[in-house]
């Protein structure tokens, strides 16, 4: 195994108890295994995700605690394990919510990794990056170009990758019309972006003018604040050109009340993907409706390593720039509470340094 000087303490943010707080102290540095690589994590970007973690509202179990949460990690290569062979020490990488998974089933061979059954999750079932030192395993971090900007690109890594797998699941080609619904958040806010770099327009869809002064800024076409508007449904229809509403719509929103909106302002045959996650959420939709308009109902769950590369090119040429917040690691306490009051707007990055 090949390493750096490394020390063998470093600060963390831990979740000793099912929701929380996060505790911020000294742990264990730990060794790559065979197939993994240590990444000396310079900035970490904080998603909604690390708050479900926390609180353990998800159906979907953690590792035993305690756990060092988030998904969103820049850094440099310190160490790799024997059988790494293609990323060199001093390498610049990227750990991902998908921290590794097995490369043989049926899913990891036709590119679906996220759907393996044996699939490591960063923050989750595995220790993550709120923390100075974090391992994954190599095939899977995300190789980033030197000269990067690694507090800027780290929101990249979950968000971007994200809801740049979303928009390519809604098939909405450039000259059409998407509604980002949850527009002004940490996600939407970067979907923006993407959308227009792949010639979309963008109907953002959120409330508060801060939001709407953020999404309009970022190149969407429309705004429309859910908390003002009479019909939402009419509303987005009229936002289209021909007034048949958008092709496709990007659920990022975190309460559940959006998702049960959207395939009622859909055009025929447009496509409603799923990302947010709410807890607790059910998402219907009147079949006869669903049936005769030829409405597309489906779920994007993070993307695979060719759309990682796809998501990161686009940053690297300036088409991307992610709107975010630096704080230190030491305060990552308080991001939660502002998601708890849903007073997010774009995305906060935390530097392990502070």
């Amino acid at each position: 195994m090949g390493s750096l000087n490394l020390p063998t303490e470093q600060w963390a943010q831990v979740v000793e108890k099912v929701g929380g707080p996060a505790t911020y102290k000294r742990i264990p540095v730990q060794q790559p295994g065979p197939d993994e690589v240590l990444i000396n994590v310079k900035y970490s970007g904080v998603c909604h995700t690390d708050l479900h973690a926390m609180m353990g509202d998800w159906p979907l179990d953690t590792k035993p605690l305690p756990l060092v949460g988030g998904h969103e990690g820049a850094g440099v290569v310190v160490a790799r394990g024997s059988l790494v062979t293609d990323i060199e020490l001093g390498d610049l990488a990227g750990i991902k919510w998908l921290n590794g998974s097995c490369l043989s089933c049926s899913y990891c061979q036709n590119s679906d990794e996220s759907l393996c059954k044996k699939a490591l999750l960063s923050g989750y079932t595995v220790d993550g990056t709120f923390q100075e030192y974090a391992i994954a395993k190599a095939a899977h971090v995300a190789r980033i170009p030197k000269g990067t900007n690694l507090e800027a690109v780290a929101p990249i890594l979950c968000a971007g990758i994200t809801v740049y797998k979303g928009i390519k699941e809604s098939l909405v080609r450039p000259g059409q019309t998407i509604a980002i619904v949850g527009a002004g958040g940490g996600l939407g806010s970067i979907a923006i972006q993407y959308a227009k770099a792949m010639g979309i327009h963008a109907i953002a869809i959120d409330a508060g003018d801060e939001k709407r002064d953020l999404c309009l800024k970022l190149g969407a076409t429309t705004f429309i604040d859910f908390t003002k508007s009479k019909d939402i449904v009419a509303d987005v229809k009229a936002a289209t050109p021909d007034g048949e509403g958008p092709y496709g719509a990007l659920l990022v929103a975190v309460q559940e009340k959006p998702f049960q909106q959207a395939t009622c302002y859909l055009r025929s045959k447009g496509v409603l993907v799923c990302i947010g996650l709410p807890a607790n959420a059910n998402l219907s939709a009147p079949v006869f409706d669903t049936v005769v308009r030829m409405i597309n109902i489906k779920g994007s769950y993070v993307g695979n390593r060719a759309d990682t590369a796809e998501a990161l090119d686009f940053f690297a040429r300036g088409l991307i720039n992610v709107p975010y917040k630096s704080i230190g690691l030491s305060q990552l306490q308080s991001v939660y509470d502002l998601m708890h009051e849903a007073k997010i707007a774009g995305r906060y990055v935390v530097d392990t340094s502070k």
